[in-house]
């Protein structure tokens, strides 16, 4: 099975996992794929993510957090730019996700961040994905 989209099924298996109440989630290795998972464990998203190895595949495991109440702190998680349609905004464009209560995370010419230290490093870059 060929993946077209990868960030795209990462996201989607993240969102899937919230759904079913998982508390981990394991995805295919790409240093894009820890780097956005770097993003989200730092913005409280996720409660910790690690490289793991097992029979002779390297991927992605990601512990999910919950709120005491069993509610998944990832309300929402789409994807923005994608293979047939990259989206690309210059500084002055960055978009406030929910008035500034989520976060787009960037993949700029200084590394992927989110949307809010883009604007302070003055950089504009691709918007790969919303998280709420």
């Amino acid at each position: 099975m060929s993946m077209t989209d990868p960030i795209a099924s990462m996201l989607t298996k993240i969102r899937n996992a919230c759904r079913a109440k998982h508390s981990v989630v394991d995805i295919p290795y790409s240093k894009l794929k820890e780097n956005i998972a770097e993003v989200l464990s730092y913005e409280n998203f996720i409660t910790d993510f690690k490289a793991v190895e097992h029979a002779n595949m390297k991927s992605i495991r990601i512990y999910l957090r919950y709120t005491d109440e069993h509610m998944s702190v990832i309300q929402g998680i789409h994807r923005v730019s994608r293979p047939g349609l990259r989206k690309y905004v210059p500084v002055s464009e960055i978009p406030r996700i929910l008035g500034g209560l989520g976060i787009a995370i960037m993949s700029t010419p200084k590394g992927v961040m989110t949307n809010k230290k883009a604007r302070l490093n003055h950089v504009g870059g691709e918007i790969l994905c919303k998280v709420w």
